[in-house]
């Protein structure tokens, strides 16, 4: 099990303005539909389900708006979507992965490759960057579940692989068919997690100093303010300074 890695996805970035939590909790109802319409409307019985709405409440979605999202799935309303992921290069060479919901292929595409041109990237091929990550499950938890010690112990007898622990909190990392049963396992020793996902975790990452890191949001931003895009994740990293001055 590892230490603290200095590894960020951009997404967990601080300070959310009002009109981009609604376009978040939008995007999570939209996963939540989709889950509930791919398998069973019960969370219980439909792990991915369960996994949008845990998040959906780890990011403070209302109740109602949670199980609006589910009656549209049985109730056979919502457009079909098609999940879609983008790769491509950002401002100094850093990789970012873009992930949609689209019903228009043809549309999301044209708006991830005329944003990439336009915030200093280039779109590549699928795969041009995947290598540089591994596809995990992740769970987290708070500072206040236990120290160090005591989460490695749990997150070990759950099955998982790698525990990340700081000052901030606690990240788990299993195998992605595994997320269903390690967080089970975590909930039962910790109790409910913070977040339960799948995640891209970078394992080659580019150095970024302030001024790449500003070129950088402005293109995760930019796509993320496209209502087909659910995720944008890249390998950056940067130091404490450069992003206390951002």
């Amino acid at each position: 099990m590892a230490g603290h890695s200095k590894w960020a996805n951009i997404q967990h970035r601080k300070g959310r303005q009002d009109a981009v939590r609604s376009k978040l909790f939008s995007k999570l109802s939209k996963e939540i539909t989709v889950a509930a319409k791919m398998g069973d409307p019960d969370p219980e019985k439909n792990p991915r389900l369960r996994m949008a709405v845990k998040e959906a409440k780890s990011q403070s979605v209302p109740k109602d708006v949670i199980d609006r999202a589910i009656k549209k799935s049985a109730a056979g309303e919502g457009d079909d979507y098609e999940e879609v992921r983008y790769e491509g290069y950002g401002p100094n060479g850093v990789a970012v992965i873009v992930e949609a919901m689209t019903d228009n292929r043809n549309r999301t595409a044209s708006v991830v490759r005329s944003t990439f041109s336009k915030n200093g990237g280039n779109l590549g091929e699928t795969g041009s960057v995947g290598f540089m990550f591994d596809r995990k499950g992740e769970v987290t938890y708070g500072i206040s579940v236990g120290d160090a010690d005591a989460v490695l112990e749990a997150a070990i007898e759950a099955g998982a692989e790698d525990v990340e622990s700081s000052e901030d909190g606690h990240t788990i990392y299993c195998e992605v068919s595994d997320l269903n049963e390690v967080s089970n396992a975590l909930e039962a020793a910790l109790g409910e997690s913070d977040s339960t996902k799948l995640v891209w975790k970078p394992t080659i990452t580019t150095e970024m100093d302030l001024i790449a890191m500003q070129k950088l949001m402005k293109l995760v931003d930019a796509l993320e303010d496209d209502d087909d895009i659910q995720r944008v994740t890249t390998n950056f990293e940067a130091s404490d300074e450069v992003m206390e001055q951002l």
